[in-house]
């Protein structure tokens, strides 16, 4: 059993689902007998609903004419929807991890679109995206949950296609210029403390145009992926169909948080305080080996950690039955490793606390 002083205050490290903080689960119990159970359609949820997307225009400082759109789902189901509604003819994916090559299968499986360029690079590593004549959708992905790859988002230079960015595990946790993407989407499992269900999207002008014009084309889409429904309906501060109304609330919830204390900078800096920690940690011990080589590319939201001569899953069965959850590495990576979450709900003096329960682990194992 791992001594008093080397349990976190919390236990919670899952790269997604991801920390609820408790704080936001006492106030929806508060509210539950007025809010869970009602209609989508009325004031008592939307005035939520709209909350959100306010919230998310002031955390990024939002230029003029970018609008939030939202709908039932998650990033799945948005690359899905993205297929039919955002990519004109022919798109192009920097796959550099399980989730960046996702969407990239999406796309070359859609019999209406042309074969995508995939652009692709080892594990902890990412590529760079190229301009391309071509190409009217460059899909881009800030932080690759399954590796722990963080990326600096750009628009390629020369490029004339728009800029789709996958967020999930950056939104509310990375920095970004808005000016640099035309649609930034996410599912708020992550960075955002909620649960899942649900997809947000921050979209430019030109992405805009993009969804109007598409669907003014008559290209079909099923009505619950139709992007253009989702404009309409996130224009009323409600969504197609009825969503979670739980992970409604706890968006809004972290949202306020983060205002409350800085916004997006405040988020940011958590993060940074808990990658420093975790990756000088890992730094100076033999036996652990941040898994992505650069520096600069190493994710401030979901650390990947090798380990030598000693047996990772081992470590985090300890960990776990100690109350210490979801360290183990992505399951398809195969490496002999943990994988922890440095979210902004994640107290950067948790990081510290883990640390040294994995160093009390390691010690009693070697």
């Amino acid at each position: 059993m791992l001594p008093d002083e080397l349990r976190p205050s919390d236990g919670r490290f899952g790269s997604g689902p991801s920390k609820v903080r408790p704080e936001a689960v006492a106030r929806l119990a508060e509210v539950a007998d007025r809010f869970l159970g009602t209609s989508h359609r009325r004031d008592t949820v939307r005035d939520v609903v709209g909350a959100i997307r306010e919230r998310l225009h002031a955390l990024y400082d939002l230029p003029d004419g970018y609008e939030v759109l939202l709908g039932n789902g998650g990033t799945t189901t948005f690359w899905d929807a993205a297929s039919f509604g955002l990519i004109d003819r022919r798109s192009e994916h920097l796959a550099f991890g399980e989730f960046s090559a996702k969407f990239a299968a999406v796309a070359r499986a859609a019999p209406h679109l042309d074969d995508p360029l995939v652009i692709e690079s080892e594990p902890g590593t990412h590529p760079e995206p190229v301009a391309d004549a071509t190409i009217d959708t460059y899909a881009l992905t800030h932080n690759e949950t399954s590796t722990g790859v963080m990326t600096e988002i750009r628009r390629p230079g020369g490029a004339d296609g728009i800029v789709v960015v996958d967020a999930t595990s950056a939104a509310g946790a990375l920095r970004l210029d808005p000016s640099e993407v035309d649609v930034y989407y996410f599912a708020p499992q992550k960075a955002m403390g909620s649960d899942g269900g649900l997809w947000l999207a921050l979209c430019s002008p030109a992405g805009i145009e993009r969804i109007e014009r598409i669907a003014a084309s008559g290209r079909w889409c099923p009505p619950s992926i139709d992007l253009e429904v989702a404009l309409e309906n996130s224009r009323l501060d409600q969504t197609y169909n009825t969503p979670a109304l739980a992970t409604v609330f706890l968006v809004a919830d972290t949202l306020g948080w983060m205002l409350d204390h800085g916004g997006l900078e405040w988020a940011a800096s958590r993060c940074d305080s808990s990658a420093e920690t975790l990756y000088g940690w890992a730094e100076a011990h033999p036996y652990a080996t941040p898994f992505v080589a650069k520096p600069s590319e190493r994710s401030h939201v979901t650390a990947t950690i090798d380990f030598d001569g000693v047996d990772a899953a081992t470590v985090a069965t300890v960990l776990r039955a100690n109350g210490i959850l979801d360290t183990e590495p992505y399951r398809k990576l195969g490496r002999n490793q943990l994988r922890v979450a440095m979210f902004p709900a994640i107290e950067p003096a948790d990081i510290e606390t883990l640390t040294g329960a994995i160093d009390f682990v390691v010690e009693r194992l070697v």
